[in-house]
């Protein structure tokens, strides 16, 4: 089997550029592990981004997210026994984010490329790519109990950290950099009215806490955990006393925990990485696979959102003009961006997280951090322009 364009990863990254490829008239075939259900129902990110957004509603993937979905127009810091909020509108010139799962992108993706019946293999396990630097790359891949080959104008690697794509860049050219944060979120799914109408950033002496949601009926809580903690430690009691304790709600009007079941709990690591270059011959990486933010900034989706656009685009001319120049550029187009994220991501996570090493100096570093925020519009303005998103172009 041949396609124009072989993608390697079922979740929003691979699915979308897909879905812009389907809509240029270039055809793909898309391999995943996992099956449809799998794919449909793991819980990841729920902020996505303006530029996000409107990618989405040009790709004719908007309407549910435009009916389902909750605009935010800011984010509350509580800290030191304050609370501040940041307007993002009056700060980015009217730009906002939207709360809406990367779970539901995912259904709205997958509803459309069956509509459009075009191949998307799940159960598909992609076992190397082969060929990066000739004109046909190849995919070799097991599927339903027989290994296969995919023969490629162009192999995109969405299929994460872990993936085969990476592999297809030579360890001489390719590097790699990393760095693993000393503690983890405790993430619970619960039937409750969030705690308010916009997300809620929390620093504790306690440790870091998030209040976020995914419907207005479904909170999304996080609670900064030690590495290797087990969820089973944690019960359900116990969760909710801690959020009680971080969150600090108690006499504000019109803010309140409201507890209810969870349905879901997990930890999740916090690490950030960055593999360059994103492209190796025929063969370019894109989302997790090139690079990783602690989910803190709200990020990973946006980025994987922004390479796959960027990628289109250069797909579309080479197809139309046999020209490489946005390929050529495709690599260094998205590390500017990816850069930027992993930066504004470290800065977000190491001044809202307790680290074990620190001392009541650098505690006191962050605290001065987040007075910045609250009593200066230029650092509020730096915080919301990157939190809604730079141009998918930056």
């Amino acid at each position: 089997m041949h396609t124009t364009v072989g993608i390697i990863g079922g979740g929003p990254a691979g699915l979308l550029l897909a879905r812009l490829l389907h809509n240029a008239g270039i055809d793909t075939v898309t391999l995943e592990s996992r099956d449809r259900a799998h794919v449909e129902n793991r819980q990841r990110a729920g902020i996505l981004e303006q530029g996000t957004v409107d990618v989405l509603r040009s790709a004719g993937v908007g309407d549910r997210m435009d009916r389902e979905g909750l605009v935010h127009d800011g984010i509350e810091l509580r800290f030191d026994g304050r609370s501040h909020r940041v307007d993002f509108p009056s700060l980015t010139g009217g730009r906002t984010v939207m709360v809406y799962a990367q779970t539901e992108v995912v259904k709205d993706l997958i509803a459309l490329r069956s509509k459009d019946a075009g191949p998307l293999l799940f159960g598909a396990r992609a076992l190397a790519v082969e060929g990066a630097d000739t004109d046909r790359p190849l995919i070799r891949y097991l599927h339903e109990g027989r290994e296969q080959t995919l023969s490629c104008d162009y192999v995109v690697g969405c299929d994460g950290f872990h993936g085969v794509a990476r592999q297809a860049i030579p360890t001489s050219i390719r590097t790699t950099y990393e760095r693993t944060y000393p503690y983890s979120w405790l993430g619970i799914l619960a039937e409750a009215a969030p705690v308010y109408d916009e997300l809620i950033y929390a620093h504790s002496p306690r440790g870091f806490a998030l209040a976020s949601m995914r419907t207005p009926t479904v909170s999304r809580l996080y609670l900064q955990v030690d590495n290797g903690t087990d969820p089973a430690d944690w019960p359900d009691e116990r969760i909710w006393d801690e959020l009680d304790a971080r969150l600090a709600l108690s006499g504000d009007a019109g803010v309140q925990l409201t507890r209810g079941a969870v349905s879901g709990k997990a930890v999740l690591p916090m690490r950030s990485s960055v593999t360059e270059p994103m492209r190796y011959g025929r063969v370019f990486l894109a989302g997790d696979a090139a690079h990783i933010v602690p989910p803190t900034g709200a990020k990973g989706l946006n980025l994987a959102v922004s390479d796959v656009t960027v990628l289109a685009r250069a797909l579309v001319q080479a197809h139309g003009s046999d020209s490489a120049e946005l390929l050529d550029a495709y690599s260094d187009t998205c590390l500017r961006r990816v850069w930027r994220a992993e930066q504004f991501s470290y800065e977000m996570t190491t001044t809202l997280h307790h680290d074990p090493a620190h001392s009541p100096f650098e505690t006191r570093l962050q605290l001065s951090r987040l007075d910045r925020l609250a009593v200066s519009g230029h650092a509020a303005a730096e915080l919301a322009e990157n939190y809604t998103g730079l141009p998918i172009d930056y």
